[in-house]
């Protein structure tokens, strides 16, 4: 495993981190002997950055951690997010006093005196443009709550408006090769400003993982079955934007494209790392095989620059027109 620095922090984080939604809901069921493997699988493999929220799970994912990580000598840093509780996208979500509420319930459960990082998890861009979280933030840092804090941002304005702030050490975007709106949008400001990338959803909700067909079922509990156009949340929060069966054919033409000799899921991965503004890529896995699977192609050699470039021209000529909700 490869490490990176962490913005404008003194953290080297793994390359490859561990998204944990999957350990919280809507992936599926995930029980607890599960999780603990998968944990341990992350931590042998060289994982020490992992990402969570108090919302997955209802505080599940983080109790997991917490509770994995209690009597654990590794260095680790784990990043939460909040902003999601009472209503999803709700206005009243978003006070000093709510962030204070959440900041205290996030630390009992992940049973630590400070957070590493805590993420606004993809507020409404009125509440990024009004400002005032961001004062909110720098008190909870102040009095020693938290010890970084960033965004999970949903479209590149509000990227964009979130590195206009002093003190954001982090954005967290999707982005992945069936979504390269932030190489140009963003990468170079973020590396200027020395703000730390995080990738949510670097294949795509599994469609990278090159295993579906048109003919995929999901749970009924899985996001994938039941947020497939959006009715629940951010349609880009599901297969990246794009309906399942439009991935489902861009996939068959990115394996034609893509060296054969590894899976589509590592050169999808491996493609991310080769972007220098990338601090880390935070794949969620549901067994320990999908860890280390994930975590081994941190030590891939980069894509072929004119693999970049086919890449390239495809997302412009065939993806990006395909494209659903905000970006």
């Amino acid at each position: 495993m490869h490490y990176r620095k962490f913005g404008n922090t003194d953290w080297q984080v793994s390359e490859i981190g561990l998204g944990t939604w999957q350990l919280g809901a809507d992936w599926g069921n995930v029980d607890d002997a599960t999780s603990e493997k998968v944990l341990a699988a992350a931590v042998g493999s060289g994982v020490n950055f992992f990402d969570t929220a108090d919302c997955y799970g209802v505080g599940l994912s983080e109790t997991r951690l917490g509770n994995f990580f209690k009597n654990s000598s590794e260095k680790v840093y784990i990043a939460t997010k909040l902003g999601r509780f009472p209503t999803p996208g709700g206005l009243e979500n978003f006070s000093i006093q709510q962030f204070r509420h959440h900041t205290e319930e996030s630390l009992k459960r992940l049973r630590v005196n400070s957070l590493d990082l805590t993420q606004v998890h993809c507020p409404p861009t009125e509440i990024i443009k009004q400002g005032e979280v961001f004062d909110w933030l720098r008190i909870l840092k102040k009095e020693g709550k938290i010890k970084e804090f960033g965004f999970s941002v949903e479209s590149m304005e509000e990227a964009e408006l979130c590195l206009e702030q002093d003190g954001v050490a982090s954005l967290q975007i999707i982005f992945n090769v069936l979504r390269q709106k932030p190489i140009e949008a963003i990468f170079k400001l973020a590396l200027e400003k020395k703000v730390a990338l995080i990738v949510r959803l670097p294949l795509a909700s599994g469609l990278l993982c090159g295993n579906f067909s048109k003919t995929t079922t999901f749970p009924i509990s899985d996001h994938r079955n039941y947020n497939r156009d959006g009715e629940h949340f951010n349609i880009g929060e599901t297969f990246s934007g794009l309906s399942f069966e439009k991935g489902i054919e861009l996939v068959e033409q990115l394996e034609a494209m893509t060296p054969k000799e590894k899976p589509l899921s590592l050169n999808a991965l491996r493609w991310i790392l080769d972007f220098e503004a990338v601090s880390v890529v935070i794949p969620g896995s549901k067994t320990p095989e999908q860890v280390l699977r994930n975590s081994s192609a941190s030590d891939l050699p980069s894509l072929n620059p004119s693999l970049h470039k086919t890449l390239q021209h495809f997302y412009k000529q065939q993806v990006a027109s395909a494209i659903r909700g905000k970006y």
